[in-house]
């Protein structure tokens, strides 16, 4: 684990982070346009924009893995959390303490800037993310609901 580190994406890890970020869309079996990764890549990029990225990178430059995050509002506690959007490993690096490294990252970063939760979402079948998140966080019990937009 001592070979890899985290570090914030840079303009010109595009095409290892591209790579990662197909990997995860097939993972989850969404189908995902090169548009759509160019859109995401364009935000996380963007200092002005909220969802920003993590890379886990070994020693000899090489991507391992993902994490795409962003703050939101907590009214209830009237705080700011953090929220994971995507993590991800790429399959031959998993066990390597990356995924560990990138979790370990955001809560320092948490810390760092006063967000009050690391929070994140995954699918109930993704028995090995799961066994892993239950070692660094605690299940809640909140069910997550998805709701379409009105049609015009």
């Amino acid at each position: 684990m001592s070979d890899i580190t985290v570090r914030a994406v840079r303009p010109g890890d595009f095409a290892q982070w591209r790579v990662l970020y197909r990997g995860y869309a097939d993972f989850y079996e969404v189908e995902q346009t090169e548009e759509a990764a160019a859109t995401v890549w364009s935000w996380v990029t963007d200092p002005a924009h909220e969802v920003s990225a993590l890379v886990a990178e070994d020693a000899a430059g090489r991507l391992l893995g993902l994490a795409h995050y962003r703050p939101f509002a907590r009214p209830l506690s009237a705080s700011v959390g953090c929220f994971l959007n995507d993590l991800f490993v790429a399959p031959d690096h998993r066990g390597s303490g990356a995924a560990d490294l990138l979790l370990g990252a955001l809560r320092e970063l948490a810390a760092a800037r006063g967000w009050s939760v690391v929070r994140w979402i995954t699918a109930d079948d993704n028995h090995r993310a799961r066994a892993k998140y239950d070692q660094v966080a605690t299940r809640t019990m909140w069910v997550t609901y998805d709701m379409p937009p009105a049609r015009p």
